[in-house]
């Protein structure tokens, strides 16, 4: 049995997959995983489409993109791994009880990498009563020239990931305003496949997801320096203690998931924040997820405590 599987980009929120790979947790299933990466997020569903990868993992923000973009378009969404947003904002000085109106006559610089941590944080502000385009927002930067332009002064605060955030922190040079995982389930990143492959590939496919539940299991039942440790080749330029730091702060936020049913609330959170922005039209749940195998497999295996 083999599969292949591919990242849309390196991230450390999706320290769950990588530890999967390097605890080598799909061998004992018996599957063969071939792990490669996409060229970029954005092409990401393409080698599902032509058939070169079975499975990616990504957000289901893609699959919703996808399902506006191909009039016959089958992608489901079948295992969750990141059940909270793991983007946060950083500011060059403190700003205790941090509300989003703080970000009015501020200087923003928000994520160019990938579209969906601007596109929750609109959402945000809309639910809080701000309409986005009144912000001083830069959108274009990378989050390596934002945290740049923090250290300098150019802007008062940075919407990054950890662990470049944590760096930022640790120096004193950043101070967290808002960890976006705090507005609660948003279905962040899942695997996904065609539909076709899903049925043709089922027994494959339940192993995968067998083992990822394995992971999400042993991640929090350990400490969190047993996960950095298991992805730290995945990350050689981070130093330990930023990659220690950064792990324990995803965990204590909640941002991975612990079994990998995908939460309907989750899901359509997410995609209220597509559509609000105009983004996608938004696909139904029942369209757009099947948690078939990950029930199965939760029924097999309850949750360990």
């Amino acid at each position: 049995m083999a599969l292949v599987i591919q990242e849309s980009l390196r991230a450390l929120f999706y320290a769950p997959f990588y530890a999967a790979l390097a605890l080598g947790v799909y061998d004992k299933e018996g599957l063969a995983v071939r792990f490669v990466s996409a060229p970029r997020p954005g092409a990401a569903a393409d080698g599902l489409f032509h058939g070169t990868v079975d499975v990616t993992w990504g957000g289901p923000m893609r699959v919703n993109q996808m399902y506006d973009l191909h009039a016959n378009c089958d992608l489901v969404c079948f295992a969750e791994a990141v059940t909270r947003d793991p983007f946060v904002l950083v500011g060059r000085t403190p700003r205790p009880n941090f509300r989003l109106g703080a970000l009015l006559g501020v200087r923003l610089a928000t994520v160019s990498e990938v579209p969906t941590p601007w596109l929750c944080l609109q959402h945000d502000l809309r639910l809080a009563g701000i309409n986005p385009e009144t912000l001083n927002r830069i959108g274009d930067w990378t989050m390596g020239e934002n945290a740049d332009a923090l250290r300098r002064g150019d802007i008062d605060v940075a919407q990054l990931w950890l662990p470049l955030a944590e760096e930022l922190i640790a120096s004193g040079e950043g101070h967290l305003w808002y960890a976006a995982a705090s507005r609660g389930l948003c279905s962040y990143t899942t695997f996904y496949a065609r539909h076709a492959n899903l049925l043709a590939k089922r027994d494959e496919m339940l192993k995968l997801v067998r083992g990822l539940y394995t992971v999400q299991n042993w991640l929090y039942r350990q400490p969190p320096e047993a996960l950095a440790e298991a992805v730290a080749s995945y990350f050689p330029a981070v130093a330990q203690p930023i990659l220690r730091a950064a792990i324990a702060r995803y965990r204590a936020l909640g941002v991975w998931s612990r079994e990998p049913i995908l939460p309907r609330e989750g899901y359509e959170r997410l995609v209220a924040s597509l559509v609000s922005s105009g983004f996608c039209k938004g696909t139904p749940f029942s369209t757009a997820v099947d948690n078939s195998l990950a029930e199965d497999v939760v029924y097999e295996f309850p949750r360990q405590q």
